[in-house]
């Protein structure tokens, strides 16, 4: 890790959390017309064109709708409505009968009420459940996001009452986690379908790798564990390092190109998005949206300075 992103990482992360930030950006033309590189929109309908062109080009989607840490019983109720809706908009696109299904949707549980003080984890199961329920309907797959390390063991165990009924549900893992190694090896034994992150939270050390080669080498440890497993590996990373080590691990694991997937998010190395699938490997798109995307969008800055740079550099032309 540079110098520059150990100082500049948990600054970018600490004005995510500010409120009276979020509100400036969100009331900038010109913030929001750059994000749109990360984040095609704020509308259903806006995803399904993000959708209808990453599809055209033969890549599988994971779509987030915006939101996280509700605040109350009917914000959660809301994002639940958000989901069917969605969930119901894809189902009309019919081309969910692959047994690599096509369209997936990302939850977040603190936007289900996972956080709210009373009964929050019987809430978001609750309402996971829902959601849960109108994807088998349509066909669609359910992936359930990591948060900070505070929730992830209510995460987990959630994602495990899911998975009783839901053996389609999957879940996002955070290598820079110290105690992920041993959830790898879990839920690969339990035949998951398990998301493989770096992690994007600014994480304690006593909890977190800080390290960026560190963080690496366990990327590597955790998803030789889940190819030697029996469940899905979904190898969320644009390292060129990692991507070329995954394919050498699935080899050498004797699984084929249906046994794992590559996933990127929306807006960034889609050269390399285009290259893995034109040559037939699976990958998946992350694609955000919605009104609340100042969090998501401090989030992909924090994780690489070219994405900041980015970001200045195109406020600067177009303010």
């Amino acid at each position: 890790m540079s110098a520059f992103t150990r100082v500049a990482r948990p600054a970018i992360l600490a004005a995510g959390r500010s409120e009276r930030l979020r509100h400036s950006a969100e009331r900038m033309p010109v913030a929001r017309d750059v994000v749109r590189r990360f984040v095609p929109g704020e509308t259903i309908d806006d995803a399904l064109v993000a959708v209808t062109a990453l599809r055209d080009t033969d890549r599988l989607v994971s779509i987030d709708y915006l939101g996280e840490d509700v605040a109350d019983i009917d914000a959660a109720e809301g994002t639940v409505k958000a989901y069917l809706l969605l969930l119901d908009a894809l189902g009309a696109r019919g081309e969910n009968a692959a047994a690599i299904r096509p369209l997936e949707v990302s939850l977040k549980l603190s936007a289900l009420g996972q956080a709210l003080p009373a009964d929050g984890d019987k809430i978001a199961l609750e309402n996971a459940h829902a959601i849960c329920q109108r994807a088998q309907q349509i066909g669609a797959w359910v992936t359930i996001d990591a948060e900070d390390h505070t929730t992830t063991d209510s995460t987990l165990s959630i994602v495990r009452e899911l998975r009783t009924e839901f053996a389609f549900v999957g879940t996002v893992l955070q290598a820079y986690l110290k105690r992920t190694e041993a959830d790898c090896a879990e839920f690969a034994a339990a035949g998951a379908r398990i998301r493989l992150c770096k992690g994007a939270y600014d994480e304690p050390a006593s909890v977190a790798y800080r390290d960026a080669g560190e963080v690496t080498q366990s990327y590597l440890r955790c998803l030789r564990t889940l190819m030697a497993g029996s469940g899905y590996p979904m190898v969320a990373s644009h390292d060129p390092a990692v991507i070329a080590a995954a394919g050498e691990l699935a080899r050498q694991c004797n699984r084929g190109v249906s046994e794992f997937e590559y996933q990127m998010l929306y807006g960034i190395r889609d050269g390399e998005q285009r290259r893995l699938a034109a040559q037939g490997d699976h990958v998946r798109v992350y694609v955000p949206f919605g009104t609340q995307w100042y969090g998501y969008f401090v989030r992909r800055l924090a994780e690489r300075p070219a994405n900041l740079m980015f970001f200045l550099r195109a406020l600067a032309q177009r303010g």
